[in-house]
């Protein structure tokens, strides 16, 4: 007997698992479909181990710098197996929240293979036959893995499955010099690898801000991280023991050996295996074509997440799970609005931002002014030693906010005011005018936007300024 559903929800990362829980809580029947695991790349993959290694690397980066804080000198000991038991311990906690009971609990039926469409109207997931009125495809995407030659033959790692090594290894080439990439390669360099990162491209971090990757980039070289840019990868193989890479540098070639490689270029839509063309879904390289209200080619098809390949953010298939449940659900006209995307790169100190970089809002055209401030001059960031960055906003003649840069210790924590005062078309003095506590990291976006007050005092203003305090003073 075939089931039908108001909703039947393909995938169960991020942005399906919203979608699922609202549904089910505001009365509709759902089917939540995962082929692999609830909780999806973010879970198990991504976000959470990848973040809990980087803590755990921060760790011993501080103890190595004891003596920075006034403390003897630490002879840093540990074994990497019990840091990856610890990743999987914050994974364990956190999947009760993404669990098959919970969602069950929430009045879900829940089905644990893959989906394949028969129809624009049904799905099958092993010998079970389903019917909806509405479907959601939140699939997500898996590694970009390029045809390199002999790249599959030297076994290499990505992030879906480096967490499970359990032997640090000795050296580690990482291929790209992305987000990813980046906060991977940091990490293994701290706990001891020696590490080589190769990027294709001139520069490492290329949607970022030009200054602030200058920055990343300066600090992970003096940190002891090989980065070689602008090559051009040709081939793979195994050489006394070692995974070696063969490629182009300034048309000379070279080669880099290591005990592992990690691949981290890229990502692409998981649409393989979902049979899209018998529910005439249009799709392309880069993921399932959407309309602004994250319709489908088939208006009762939705899809969200990595799966349509705009930005490949949790949060942001978050936001978008929430459009299409006003869609859904209400059957109001919501509409996608990427005008304000906030993203952060866990690097050691942080990266995050929103709006335009520099040379974006040069190329639009405009008068425009920008503002910076360093932590070195930020008290909170002196006393926890955590100087190295600096805050950049970018805004329009009357004081809007075009972008905003941070490169600092726990950028991605003080990034959301920024990202209210866009959203809200505030200036940059509503921050000015706006109290901080004292002393925090967060108070630094209060000292760069005060830099336009004081630009402003231009020395006729001044004169003037003095002389109206003289007439009150008399």
């Amino acid at each position: 007997m075939m089931e039908s559903y108001d909703i039947v929800v393909i995938g169960a990362g991020s942005g399906g698992l919203v979608v699922a829980s609202g549904a089910a809580q505001l009365g509709a029947k759902v089917a939540l479909i995962e082929k692999n695991k609830m909780g999806g790349e973010c879970l198990n993959t991504g976000c959470v181990p990848s973040k809990s290694l980087i803590h755990s690397a921060r760790v011993v980066s501080l103890m190595k710098r004891a003596e920075k804080f006034g403390l003897n000198p630490v002879d840093v000991k540990f074994d990497y197996s019990k840091v990856i038991d610890h990743v999987h311990e914050v994974i364990g906690r956190i999947s009760r929240h993404d669990s098959v009971e919970r969602f069950e609990g929430l009045g879900c039926d829940v089905f644990m293979g893959g989906a394949r469409f028969e129809s624009s109207r049904e799905i099958t997931v092993g010998d079970k036959r389903i019917h909806g009125k509405r479907f959601v495809i939140a699939t997500g995407s898996s590694p970009l893995i390029p045809p390199f030659p002999g790249l599959k033959e030297v076994d290499f790692l990505t992030n879906e499955n480096v967490f499970d090594k359990r032997k640090l290894p000795e050296s580690l080439i990482v291929l790209g010099a992305g987000p990813i990439a980046l906060e991977l390669g940091q990490s293994f360099h701290r706990f001891g690898s020696k590490v080589t990162v190769i990027q294709r491209s001139p520069n490492i971090l290329s949607k970022e801000d030009s200054e602030i990757r200058i920055k990343m980039e300066d600090i992970l070289l003096e940190e002891g991280l090989e980065i070689v840019t602008g090559t051009t990868i040709e081939w793979f193989e195994r050489l006394d023991g070692k995974k070696v890479i063969h490629f182009k540098k300034d048309e000379m070639d070279m080669k880099v050996g290591a005990e592992e490689i990690l691949c981290a270029l890229g990502k692409v839509p998981n649409t393989m295996g979902l049979n899209l063309e018998a529910a005439g879904v249009e799709y392309t390289k880069k993921g399932i074509v959407v309309d602004n209200r994250l319709r489908t080619s088939q208006k009762h098809i939705y899809a969200c997440g990595d799966v349509i390949g705009h930005y490949l953010f949790t949060h942001m298939a978050s936001y978008q799970a929430g459009i299409i449940l006003r869609n859904a659900i209400f059957r109001l006209p919501a509409k996608v609005d990427y005008t304000v995307v906030p993203w952060t790169t866990f690097t050691d100190p942080e990266i995050a931002r929103v709006g335009m970089t520099e040379d974006e809002a040069r190329q639009k055209g405009g008068n425009i002014s920008i503002y910076t401030f360093p932590f070195e001059d930020n008290d909170r960031a002196n006393t926890e030693e955590e100087r190295n960055g600096f805050v950049k906003i970018i805004c329009d003649k009357k004081g809007m906010i075009l972008g905003a840069h941070i490169i600092g210790p726990h950028a991605g924590e003080y990034l959301p005011e920024l990202v209210l005062a866009m959203k809200e078309g505030l200036t940059i003095g509503s921050i000015t005018n706006t109290i901080h506590t004292y002393p925090t990291l967060a108070e630094v976006i209060k000292q760069v936007a005060s830099q336009r007050l004081k630009g402003s005092l231009t020395p006729f203003k001044k004169k003037m300024i003095k002389w109206i305090f003289g007439l009150r003073g008399r």
